[in-house]
């Protein structure tokens, strides 16, 4: 006995995967500072969950209508309107069990065996699995960090051929935080709209997690209007992961074949989840922002403390809550014994060594990369950040030698290993000399630990502002690198 052979090809999911190893190591007592997860670590707002409570005493506790109930819908279109400049009538939307669901749904409906699905590169770690399971064939398009990420509309248009069913990417994208500009999308549309019977399927699912501008819908370019799926949900702008709503606006042939699909799997969704649905839908979304400021800030905190990891390469994520480096760097090195040879390499290497869980860009074909997500507390990032360092020098003959201080304001490491090597045609003799050599190489000031009877030192004072810290060490790192 044994299961088909569809579902032996078919990959888990590399998020869960990586998820359900950190929780295996928390259970063995292991600290485990998980970066791996795709949710908010926000509680869902009040006023959401008492619209739930008001829906279980309202009694709605039969089966639903497959697609959704009439009033969702009509709030999801007023929705659409409102924050897409998208006209939706509610033939054309259907609510599933979360946005993956709408997902697996369309391409269900869409794809025959055979039939090619651009999916731009990074791409959500589902997109290819979701195509292969229908008999399709995934083209994937990549672009790497120094793109932002972000596939050009020349490569689209090369890319498309006879056997293209649909195009398929998100916006913010998970799990580079890219987001498609409004320029980025009509440089799209100019080739899509000449390829009428290739369908557009836009996954904005964090559409309210923006750092700059609003993030715009290329289903509200009239040109694709009538080829283009807009999927959504509310797992991410209002922290509702585990009530499983997800839906789809678009052309009404494609909404009647995916409820007739889901008919026959899940039927109608949770009846509590949709009530709650209709009030969290109906909010504005500026009741949201503290999520968003206080991702932001994350961002920048983030940002700051990778880019002063050497071999990390950094761009700066317009969307969503992960950071996405290219790692490459780290290939072919050897820490503590163990060569890493690819990314699944260094993840498995830093949830092992650091307690530190991340996800293997391989799985979002980026192979280069390494998925970090920041839906966390500031204070675990700042943990996880020093001990992705931390194990990654550990691998190298670490220049500085430091503890952890437990009073006043200042790091005195030990520099010692700085001394007869040569820095830009400089070479260290003792902390004097380093600390001469960061004022005018670096524009540092520190103190030689000659001053304080400890000549193997430098005094770092930390009473200043955070970002000048993180400049700090940043031009510390590229002067002694």
């Amino acid at each position: 006995m044994q299961v088909s052979e569809r579902l032996q090809q078919l990959k888990p999911s590399a998020t869960i995967a990586m998820t359900e190893k950190a929780r295996e190591l928390k259970t063995q007592g292991k600290d485990i500072i998980s970066l791996s997860i795709g949710e908010p670590d926000f509680e869902t707002p009040d006023f959401i969950k008492e619209a739930a409570i008001q829906a279980i005493h309202d009694n709605y506790n039969h089966y639903t209508p497959v697609p959704g109930f009439a009033d969702l819908r009509e709030t999801i279109c007023e929705k659409f309107k409102r924050d897409n400049g998208i006209d939706y009538t509610p033939n054309q939307i259907v609510v599933s069990t979360g946005a993956k669901n709408t997902i697996y749904n369309i391409i269900q409906s869409l794809v025959n065996p055979g039939d090619e699905v651009i999916i731009p590169a990074p791409y959500w770690v589902s997109y290819a699995d979701i195509t292969e399971l229908a008999g399709g064939v995934p083209v994937v398009l990549k672009a790497g960090i120094e793109d932002d990420y972000k596939v050009s509309a020349e490569k689209l248009k090369a890319a498309i051929g006879p056997k293209t069913k649909a195009v398929l990417y998100s916006s913010p994208c998970n799990p580079s935080g890219s987001v498609l500009s409004k320029e980025d999308l009509a440089a799209w549309v100019e080739v899509l709209k000449e390829h009428p019977n290739v369908t557009i399927i836009s996954d904005e699912i964090y559409e309210h997690i923006h750092y700059a501008d609003k993030p715009v819908s290329i289903a509200s370019f009239p040109e694709v209007y009538n080829q283009t799926v807009t999927v959504n949900g509310l797992a991410k702008g209002f922290a509702m992961t585990g009530w499983r709503i997800g839906f789809m606006g678009g052309p009404e042939w494609i909404a009647k074949a995916c409820g007739k699909l889901q008919g026959q799997v899940t039927s109608g969704t949770n009846a509590i989840a949709q009530r709650a649905a209709i009030t969290a839908l109906k909010a504005d979304p500026k009741d949201m922002k503290y999520m968003l400021d206080a991702f932001a800030k994350r961002r920048d905190l983030v940002i700051g403390l990778a880019s002063n990891i050497p071999l990390f390469k950094v761009n700066q994520p317009k969307g969503a809550f992960y950071l996405f480096p290219d790692v490459s760097a780290c290939f072919g090195k050897s820490f503590k014994g163990k060569t890493i040879n690819d990314s699944n390499d260094l993840a498995m290497y830093l949830l092992e060594e650091a307690g530190v869980a991340t996800v293997s860009g391989a799985a979002f074909g980026a192979e280069n990369c390494l998925r970090i997500s920041y839906a966390t507390g500031e204070d675990q990032l700042k943990e996880a950040v020093f001990k992705h360092f931390k194990k990654l020098a550990s691998g190298f003959d670490p220049l500085f030698k430091v503890n952890q201080p437990k009073g006043a304001f200042y790091l005195f490491p030990d520099v010692s290993a700085c001394f007869g090597k040569n820095f830009k045609g400089k070479t260290i003799n003792d902390a004097d000399d380093l600390a001469m050599y960061l004022l005018e190489e670096a524009g540092i000031a520190t103190v030689s630990g000659g001053a304080f009877g400890a000549e193997n030192c430098l005094r770092i004072s930390y009473a200043t502002g955070e970002d000048q810290l993180k400049e700090a060490f940043r031009r510390i790192t590229e002067a002694l690198a």
